[in-house]
């Protein structure tokens, strides 16, 4: 909407994918603000000269978490602070963000003013509620296939964003995962989410992805798909000691992958990682698996 309603010039390329030529874009057309994922960002990084972005202002990262690593290289590599957004299509689309003047690393900001929102409990989760919103920039409802041409609305307006969130004194939000994206382990909930971050600060150059598949004594099992080829769980071990948390976030059995599968959205692909584990823990594959 920035062309339309503020006469913004803006570019578009096809592909995210292609690290080398969309900092050649950005510095042939003078941009001044750039919207990315962490996966992008890091891999534009990569690539690029430090000169490629000297005309960028702001950097606005959603869909995925960015990593202190991508945060750290952005900084000083271009002098540039990414600042990290959340929304959903469902809201046209941003909930929150970060600005230069209210921003606060780890968090993707406040909820932008006019957008009123609710934490509900969830049943063992101990810090946070899943996030409902309400405001003018949520849609009025659902069309479904099943039920061609019959808009199906929100209750009194409110959409369920089915993310499990904390929202500090000053009004920072805080993503603790999805709610679809916790395993509950020996009767203890884990965000798979906050695993994963963990992993990023112990491997910060590599792409880690964690999903939960079913155990026979634990209800759950976590299991790690890594591009990382000496990933070992000892380490995860002995970094979650040091961090203070419970031995039961750590997986229990480690995959290691030339490539992790993203969407071209720059998300992990989690169906196809699931694939992949469910893949390699079958019996037959039980050689190629690192477990505890």
């Amino acid at each position: 909407l920035l062309p339309v309603l503020n006469g913004i010039k803006t570019f578009l390329y096809p592909s995210p994918l292609h690290y080398r030529i969309v900092p050649e874009m950005v510095y042939d057309t003078n941009a001044t603000i750039l919207f990315g994922t962490d996966t992008f960002l890091s891999g534009y990084a990569r690539v690029a000269s430090a000169y490629d972005f000297y005309s960028v202002r702001y950097v606005f990262a959603g869909a995925e978490k960015v990593k202190d690593e991508t945060r750290r290289v952005w900084m000083d590599k271009f002098g540039v602070r990414i600042l990290e957004g959340y929304g959903a299509t469902e809201t046209a689309p941003v909930i929150a963000t970060n600005t230069p003047m209210h921003f606060k690393a780890g968090t993707v900001g406040r909820i932008l003013p006019g957008i009123d929102y609710r934490l509900e409990p969830v049943p063992g989760v101990d810090e946070g509620g899943r996030l409902w919103v309400k405001g003018a920039n949520v849609m009025l409802g659902y069309f479904r296939a099943e039920n061609p041409g019959v808009l199906e609305p929100l209750s009194d307006g409110w959409y369920d964003t089915g993310d499990i969130v904390t929202v500090d004194e000053l009004g920072y939000v805080r993503i603790q995962g999805r709610a679809k994206r916790f395993a509950k382990i020996a009767g203890e909930m884990v965000s798979l989410g906050r695993v994963e971050s963990e992993l990023a600060a112990l491997w910060p150059q590599n792409h880690h992805a964690v999903i939960a598949l079913p155990d026979e004594r634990k209800g759950e099992q976590l299991i790690l798909v890594t591009d990382h080829a000496l990933a070992g769980r000892e380490a995860i071990l002995a970094h979650f000691r040091a961090q203070g948390l419970s031995e039961l976030m750590a997986p229990k059995a480690i995959l290691k992958v030339d490539k992790v599968p993203i969407l071209g959205t720059g998300k992990t692909d989690y169906v196809g990682v699931k694939a992949l584990a469910e893949a390699f823990i079958a019996p037959a594959s039980c050689a190629k698996i690192s477990k505890a």
